[in-house]
């Protein structure tokens, strides 16, 4: 029997991060989801997993806090042995204009966002180097792309994750280690659901497809860079955003 492969996902117990682990194990993975609230329903999600017939490890971790990330990748070593695949997705939003944006603001979005993104990257290509083997999906935006006003702070992080992952890609393809980004457009959370019809309608008119997207088209995509069916992509940045960026 084949042995299983390990996804680690940050951010992993609510939305696109969920997603992405779910896919993940409906694909067989072993799946550690990494999540930070104390109100995450960790009894809920261990049981659905279960149910899908993968082992589920949850570790709790401030992602901008080195000594929070080498114990939870030391766990999920503990526990499974490897990582195969790492999902930088653990991401949070403080938006607001940039004449009104505290310095408390812009620091936390960065630290989180891109400081997280570099110090777990870190502590898991350690384990990847030695097996010479790995694939990093990191979780941009399109704003990291094109800027939106209101989110200088937002855009900053996510820009600086494009850089970060074609670094991240030219230093460890030499030990059959991948690293691409992601960079989704308006996609359907909860974070979404809370906007007015008017507003989404505003925001629809602006997509080619007419849409906002889903957790699960995103989360598709992350599956295909992590699986070896992308054998041959590295340090690319794929926008999933139904057309606004081209």
């Amino acid at each position: 029997m084949e042995e299983r492969k390990v996804v680690l996902v940050t951010g992993g117990s609510r939305g696109i991060g969920k997603e992405v682990a779910e896919v993940y194990a409906e694909n067989g993975y072993d799946v550690v989801i990494n999540y930070v609230s104390d109100k995450t329903d960790i009894e809920g999600i261990k049981k659905e997993f279960f149910e899908k017939g993968v082992k589920c490890l949850l570790v709790k971790a401030d992602v901008s806090k080195a000594e929070d990330v080498e114990k939870m990748v030391e766990e999920a070593i503990a526990e499974f042995g490897k990582i195969d695949v790492l999902v930088n997705n653990a991401g949070i939003t403080r938006d607001t204009l940039l004449m009104r944006m505290s310095e408390e603001d812009f620091d936390k979005v960065i630290e989180i966002n891109l400081k997280g993104t570099y110090l777990v990257t870190k502590a898991v290509t350690k384990y990847m180097m030695k097996k010479r083997s790995g694939s990093i999906i990191n979780l941009a935006s399109v704003v990291g792309v094109v800027g939106n006003a209101g989110q200088c702070n937002y855009s900053a992080s996510k820009a600086g994750i494009i850089g970060f992952t074609k670094s991240v890609a030219k230093e460890l393809a030499s030990r059959n280690i991948r690293a691409n980004a992601v960079a989704p457009g308006f996609i359907a959370t909860d974070m979404t659901s809370v906007l007015s019809d008017s507003v989404k309608e505003n925001i629809n008119v602006q997509i080619p497809l007419k849409r906002m997207g889903t957790a699960r088209e995103v989360a598709e995509v992350i599956y295909f860079l992590g699986s070896e069916k992308s054998s041959y992509i590295t340090g690319q940045v794929i926008n999933i955003d139904g057309g606004m960026v081209m």
